[in-house]
């Protein structure tokens, strides 16, 4: 139980602030012996942080569905991660990119850019400055977070803020561009549970996905009150540091 209260602690928070919960999960299955580790797992933290944001945000969704525009865009800026993203699993090359080396450099450089990034205070918002020119430049630089230690999440702010966004609304295009890929990846863990015909969630399982929902709905919560009063600094040090011991390890 405990194991599995740490893993849903690791996917709620990493997911939604720019660290890189990928890395995370990789640098715990590394030097961690979790014995609950599986796909199933894998699968239920995500859909708890999936239900998350559309609990958190539902009002949000349920405007889309009359601002058929928006919805557009939100679609057309996950494409690009999704489309890559399929490709590099299908041919195993997202593998290639697991290991300490490509974590810590990422950790250590999208770190820097998060920090260059944010030194913008300009007043674009999600509302009125959320054109297809920015859902391009976006969705693109959404890719980079299929390499491990990159962080979907920071990436985007870091595109957002280059573009000029307010912190709280590079935020929210964060969380709005998340929920179709964090959808994708739930149903793509659930088709391939059913392959392997593990087709029984256990209570584990349910108790997964509620406690990454918990912490998921609380570290968004609490991440968008926090980037209202504060820079990103707190996140690009911790990266910052991860990756020079990553590195440190590595070429030790």
């Amino acid at each position: 139980m405990i194991e599995i209260i740490f893993l849903s602690l690791i996917q709620g928070v990493t997911e939604f602030i720019p660290v890189s919960s990928s890395s995370h999960l990789f640098l715990i299955s590394e030097f961690v012996d979790f014995k609950q580790q599986s796909l199933t797992i894998d699968v239920s933290l995500h859909i708890g942080s999936f239900l998350a944001v559309l609990t958190y945000f539902y009002k949000d969704i349920a405007n889309l569905i009359e601002n058929k525009k928006l919805l557009i865009k939100i679609f057309i800026s996950s494409l690009p991660v999704i489309l890559v993203g399929f490709v590099l699993i299908q041919t195993n090359l997202i593998e290639s990119f697991r290991n300490l080396k490509v974590i810590g450099w990422t950790t250590l450089i999208f770190g820097v850019l998060l920090f260059l990034s944010d030194r913008f205070d300009i007043r674009k918002t999600l509302s009125s400055d959320f054109d297809f020119k920015a859902v391009l430049i976006i969705g693109l630089f959404q890719v980079l977070s299929l390499v491990p230690g990159v962080s979907r999440s920071g990436i985007t702010l870091t595109a957002a803020r280059f573009l000029k966004f307010k912190r709280l609304d590079a935020a929210k295009i964060s969380f709005l561009i998340s929920i179709p890929i964090l959808g994708v990846v739930s149903l793509y863990g659930l088709k391939n549970i059913i392959i392997s015909e593990d087709v029984n969630f256990s209570i584990i399982n349910i108790i997964s996905i509620i406690f990454s929902f918990l912490f998921s709905l609380m570290t968004i919560k609490y991440f968008l009150k926090y980037i209202q009063k504060f820079s990103l600094d707190l996140f690009v040090v911790y990266r910052v540091a991860l990756g020079f011991a990553l590195l440190v390890i590595s070429y030790l």
